[in-house]
Formats: C-alpha cells, sequence, structure tokens
C-alpha cells in the first residue's frame, strides 16, 4: 500500500502534529507499508527529496519538502506542493489539517484511491483566513473518505465536523510508550542536581494558547522553593521571560530552550508534576500529557472541552483546572506537592491509561484498519491518480 501524508511541516520542526505525523508514517514504515511525507520545506524554496534519515527500518518514509515561497499566518505557500502532488501514485492520500494550501491542493487534484484526513484542530485563531476557508473545507471532509479525530470530545465540540457531516472515526494519539519508561539515569540525577527541590514542568511550543504566562503566575503567588522548568521555543518566548524577570520568582522559572530527543525521557523523569495550562481550543490534544504520564508524573491540566480532558482524568491521574487561572493552578500545586501519597497514585493511574490507551501501536492498527476499510469501499472506483 503507498500513502502519502501531507502536511505543511516534518522534522527537525517539532510540534504535536509534526511528532504525530512522524511517529504514524516510522511505524507504518516498519510495517511495510510504502510511505512518502509532502511538506514545505523550512529554510528554502528550492524542492528536496530524501529518506527519513532517523527512521529504524529498511525502506524508511520519503520525504519531499517543496520549496517554500514565504509563511502567511502560520501558513507556509509553496507554488511547487500542488505539482508534486499531482505528480504523486498513492493508493490514500492522508491530509492533515489544518494546512489549507494541502487541503484545497487535494481538493482540486484528487489523487489517490481515497483521501483520509487527521482532524487536529479548528482553525481558532486567524478568523478571517477561517471564514473564507471553512467553505471549501466543509466541501473537503465531506468528500473524503474518512475524517480522523483523535478525542469524541473534539469530535462533538468542533463546529467544523459538527456542521460538514464528514464520515468520523475517532482514532487517540498514541506515543513510543517505552521510551519514556526507561529514561537515562545518569541525565536523570543531573537535572536533578541542577534544579534541586520540586520541580514542575512545562513542554511545548510557546505559542498564544499555551497559556505559559499563567503558569508563571502561579509560581510566583506559590511556594517559595518549587523550580518551573519551561522546555521549547517559539513566538511567545520573549514574552514570556519578561514576565518572568518581572517576578520575586524570576530566580526559580528557567526556560531551557528546545530540548534534545535524547534528553526529553530523563527532563519528565526528573520533575515532580506536569503541567500544560493552554487557554484556547487551539490545544485539541495534548500529546506531552501523554508523554508526561507514560513517565510516570501526575498532570494538571485545564477544561477547554477537548481532547485534554479526556487523556487527563481529574482526580485519577491528575487534576484538571479552569483555564487562564493562576490561583486554580497555585492552590493544586500546593496541595499535591504537600500529598506524597496522591502524586504516586495519581503517576501509577496516568502509567497505566496511558499503555492501555495510548500506545503507538495501539494508534497505527486503527489508521491502517481505517486505510483498508475505505480501500474496500473504493475499490470499483477508477483510480483518481492517474491522468485522464
Amino acid at each position: 500500500m503507498r500513502v502519502l501524508h501531507v502536511y505543511k511541516d516534518y522534522a527537525p520542526v517539532f510540534g504535536g502534529i509534526e511528532g504525530h505525523i512522524q511517529a504514524l508514517a516510522r511505524t507504518q514504515a516498519t510495517r511495510g507499508l510504502d510511505v512518502s511525507i509532502l511538506v514545505t520545506r523550512h529554510d528554502g524554496w528550492h524542492t528536496t527529496r530524501g529518506a527519513d534519515a532517523g527512521a529504524s527500518c529498511e525502506a524508511p518514509p520519503h520525504v519531499i519538502r517543496a520549496g517554500r515561497l514565504l509563511t502567511a499566518r502560520s501558513t507556509p505557500m509553496s507554488p511547487q506542493l500542488p505539482f508534486l502532488l499531482a505528480a504523486a501514485r498513492p493508493d490514500v492520500v492522508h491530509l492533515h489539517a489544518p494546512y489549507p494550501p494541502g487541503e484545497l491542493a487535494q481538493l482540486l487534484l484528487r489523487r489517490g484511491r481515497a483521501t483520509v484526513i487527521g482532524y487536529h484542530s479548528d482553525v481558532v485563531r486567524q478568523r478571517i483566513l477561517g471564514a473564507v476557508w471553512r467553505p471549501l473545507q466543509k466541501r473537503l471532509l465531506r468528500r473524503a473518505d474518512r475524517v480522523l479525530v483523535a478525542s469524541h470530545a473534539y469530535r462533538q465540540s468542533s463546529p467544523v465536523l459538527c456542521a460538514s457531516g464528514a464520515r468520523c472515526t475517532v482514532v487517540p494519539y498514541g506515543i513510543d510508550l517505552d521510551r519514556f519508561a526507561r529514561p537515562d539515569p545518569a541525565r536523570v540525577e543531573a537535572l536533578r542536581a541542577r534544579f534541586p527541590g520540586p520541580k514542575v514542568l512545562f513542554v511545548g511550543r510557546l505559542r498564544y494558547y499555551k497559556g505559559v504566562g499563567h503558569l508563571i503566575d502561579a509560581i510566583a503567588e506559590g511556594q517559595p522553593e518549587i523550580q518551573l522548568l519551561i522546555a521549547g521555543r517559539g513566538p511567545m518566548e520573549a514574552t514570556w521571560r519578561q514576565r518572568a524577570a518581572a517576578t520575586d520568582a524570576s530566580h526559580r522559572i528557567h526556560f531551557l530552550g528546545d530540548v534534545t530527543t535524547d534528553d526529553l525521557p530523563a527532563l519528565y523523569a526528573a520533575a515532580d508534576l506536569f503541567v500544560l495550562p493552554s487557554t484556547h481550543r487551539s490545544e485539541a490534544f495534548g500529546i506531552v500529557l501523554l508523554e508526561a504520564m507514560a513517565s510516570g508524573l501526575p498532570v494538571i491540566s485545564t477544561e477547554l472541552g477537548t481532547g485534554t480532558s479526556e487523556i487527563n482524568r481529574d482526580g485519577e491521574t491528575g487534576r484538571v483546572v479552569p483555564p487562564s487561572d493562576p490561583g486554580a493552578i497555585a492552590s493544586v500545586l500546593r496541595n499535591l506537592l504537600a500529598d506524597d501519597t496522591t502524586r504516586q497514585a495519581m503517576a501509577a493511574a496516568g502509567r497505566a491509561r496511558a499503555a492501555r490507551r495510548y500506545g503507538v501501536d495501539t494508534m497505527v492498527d486503527a489508521v491502517d484498519a481505517v486505510y483498508r476499510d475505505v480501500l474496500q469501499t473504493t475499490v470499483k472506483r477508477p483510480d483518481r491518480s492517474v491522468p485522464r
């Protein structure tokens, strides 16, 4: 089976969707699927091609990076991408939304025998773009052979999915659980020595909807010995650094920048609590919650009506608090850091829940079953990737 994933970015650009595509594509390749990934190049306007060098399989995914002309409203523009899609010969085109240029190209070209859309998030902040794109998006969703959404909560609360009449299947994201269950002990001890005392961790791109400013405020009004570790970079970094510097807790708030793949499991293992303080529905799932739970960390998240509260069970695997409420975060931090028994119970419950529901093989099994199903239903259709 030939599969083509289409999105705007791929490693070394990293965020939740990029990490999901990488895990999905690499695991599919290890199972013998012929996998290609069509994205835009983040550092130039010439198209490049090559194997995914980090994949550990005989036939790794083939990565096509279309030259990028410019980026507008976080949306890369590549005049070459539609032509590269037109030349492709996949059985399944797996779009990853939102990326309107890639979705529009597939709507017009209709490559492959089947179209599957991984619907990762509504267009939330770009209201003008969303209003212009929404009618075409609904048409594409109706015409897709299947739409994958990561949680029941998001499927039920997304106005776009509810209004589109799309054929949806819920397939939760999955991660490599073993990677987080066995961190490097030396790295863990080094981090604990570097940051003594209780450690609260945030991992993610520093974007507007992550709510890190509220977490900084919570640390500033909380216990004086708490260390806040912030891993990641992004457009809000300078603003949040200034916010931290303006507090009396500035010496306890540490911006670590991007963390390597090898160091990330140790960073989770060295922490005592994980917080995802997101403020908007752009946080559709929260893969970092899975990583923290797989690492044996209790997690604190916010109630957004998305997949975050489906992952984190309030009172079982951690706590769920209102968004944009530093006082609520500070209160939960104080209570959990003072209660070793509850933290240990939540850590064990989180690890068990991640193992039961959110492994990468569980996810890929479900996605592959969708591929087989949609190809069976389209078996009598002409191959739309063959020029007429």
